[in-house]
């Protein structure tokens, strides 16, 4: 199957925002505040199965089928990071409601 130029080029230029996301996530991992750490851990998680993802994707349509396998890695792991986001999302949604029927 013949890949069109430009669409290398969509995947190399995500591929480059990823790379220049670890920066700041890295960062935040040496911040005071413990909840911002976890949330950067999570973050550089989310960040790394992405890079698995479209790195395995641009391998796999480029070089060989066999690099494939990353992909299927990369969305492994950023399954459960987007669960537990999800449900970190829901959660901090759900509380000012829960103490507003409290206080009625």
């Amino acid at each position: 199957m013949d890949i069109p130029g430009w669409f290398v080029w969509i995947y190399l230029g995500a591929i480059l925002f990823q790379i220049l996301a670890l920066g700041p996530g890295v960062g935040r991992l040496r911040g005071p505040d413990a909840s911002l750490r976890a949330k950067a851990r999570w973050d550089l998680l989310e960040i790394t199965g992405t890079l698995l993802l479209f790195g395995g994707l641009l391998l796999g349509l480029e070089v060989a089928e066999a690099w494939s396998w990353l992909s299927v890695a990369g969305f492994a792991l950023m399954t459960p990071v987007y669960a537990v986001q999800g449900t970190r999302r829901l959660r901090t949604r759900r509380r000012p409601t829960a103490r507003a029927d409290r206080r009625a």
